[in-house]
């Protein structure tokens, strides 16, 4: 595995080898021993699988509070993503910036995002699918967000156009307007 860390560190681009031959190829996209010291102290808890039909559509940005963050382990099956996470830990030198990456399925990228982030990505490709490893039960009560447009973090997202988004995700707030999310 290749594990390289973005402009905010703790948040990891981490591409797994894929071992190939005329039949197709093989990958270890989870290992503990191999990623020991950096994701792997997290016990994931709970897998997610997320489809898309449309170019466009944007999900987030989202967030679980306090004792309910999630750490998530994010890659696509099919199709591509521009995955998003802002960085909402009080006090974290990188407070309110953001970074991103492209992760296909061809390439196999994966993005961990450690708790205290908000996350989100907009489809790159018609007919996606999103596969993720969280850390954290989903609290339904204690989820937020960022509003995807918020001019203070000035995300350039890659759309032709309006994005599709969930009528809960048009209603978020800007990262000044949040108050105290308790990370």
């Amino acid at each position: 595995m290749t594990i390289t860390p973005l402009a905010i560190p703790d948040v990891l681009l981490i591409t797994p080898k894929r071992h190939g031959d005329a039949r197709g190829w093989f990958s270890e996209t989870w290992s503990q021993k191999a990623l020991a010291g950096t994701v792997a102290d997290t016990t994931f808890v709970q897998d997610n699988q997320a489809y898309s039909s449309t170019k466009g559509i944007l999900r987030g940005l989202h967030f679980q509070k306090g004792a309910t963050a999630q750490g998530k382990l994010i890659r696509s099956l099919r199709g591509a993503i521009f995955d998003v996470v802002v960085d909402l830990r009080k006090g974290s030198a990188t407070y309110g910036q953001w970074v991103s990456a492209e992760l296909t399925a061809e390439g196999g990228e994966q993005l961990w995002v450690p708790r205290g982030f908000a996350h989100g990505y907009c489809t790159l490709t018609a007919e996606c699918e999103i596969f993720y490893k969280v850390d954290n039960l989903y609290a339904p009560t204690e989820e937020g967000g960022v509003i995807w447009n918020d001019p203070d973090l000035g995300i350039p997202w890659p759309l032709d156009g309006e994005p599709m988004l969930s009528e809960k995700d048009t209603k978020l707030p800007r990262v000044k307007d949040l108050g105290d999310v308790g990370f």
